[in-house]
């Protein structure tokens, strides 16, 4: 049985492909990352999912790096801008190579696990707004992840060319459980409705065909 860990937010991508490598037949090791996110409310999605799914899951605190990343609207400083991804203004929502941070993190995890591979869920949506989703950073890291131990680990990332609604539709075929998934930014108790990941979140089920029972405060 492969052995992987997967870096988990307990968010709609994240939750497809933990089902996605479970149906493989995968060993998986879920690890969530708590970076000071103001949604940190993903982190219990997180929790609760992995207990619906009977795997295992280890929660990193790295609330200590935050003052590291500047000003940006997911750590502070910044308002959480409305509106579509494909919008300038979602910019804001970069955290200064997070991905990188992440994956560094699941790697050191990987290989004292002796686990054969790191998965991520970025997706083909998320190349126009985040640096560290294009594929050319991902092949880069994954050459240096192969690098980083004599155990080697490799990167994967099976949805990099897939969108968000074929993602969504990729997990209604597996019986994903949508409702207790999270992806707002704001970080209150239902999702706004209005933010870059909400907006991107009603527009993939539309797309998708697959009904939302997400719980929209508007």
């Amino acid at each position: 049985m492969a052995r992987t860990a997967l870096i988990y937010s307990g968010g709609v991508d994240s939750t497809v492909l933990l089902a996605h490598l479970r149906a493989e037949g995968r060993e998986l090791h879920c690890l969530s990352v708590d970076y000071g996110q103001r949604h940190r409310r993903e982190l219990e999605a997180a929790r609760a999912i992995c207990a619906h799914y009977g795997v295992s899951h280890r929660l990193a605190d790295l609330r200590a790096l935050a003052p590291l990343f500047g000003s940006n609207a997911l750590t502070g400083g910044v308002k959480v801008p409305e509106g579509h991804y494909e919008e300038e203004s979602m910019k804001a929502t970069v955290v200064p190579n997070r991905n990188m941070l992440l994956i560094s993190v699941a790697t050191a995890w990987a290989v004292s696990l002796r686990a054969e591979s790191v998965a991520y869920g970025a997706h083909s949506g998320d190349h126009a707004i985040y640096p560290d989703c294009r594929p050319e950073f991902a092949e880069a890291l994954d050459r240096a992840v192969r690098l980083a131990d004599w155990h080697e680990v490799r990167l994967e990332r099976p949805f990099v060319k897939m969108d968000k609604a074929a993602i969504v539709r990729r997990g209604a075929e597996l019986g994903v459980p949508f409702g207790l998934t999270w992806s707002c930014y704001v970080g209150g108790e239902r999702h706004c409705g209005k933010c870059g990941t909400c907006v991107e979140r009603k527009e993939a089920f539309r797309l998708a065909g697959v009904a939302d029972p997400t719980d929209y405060a508007a």
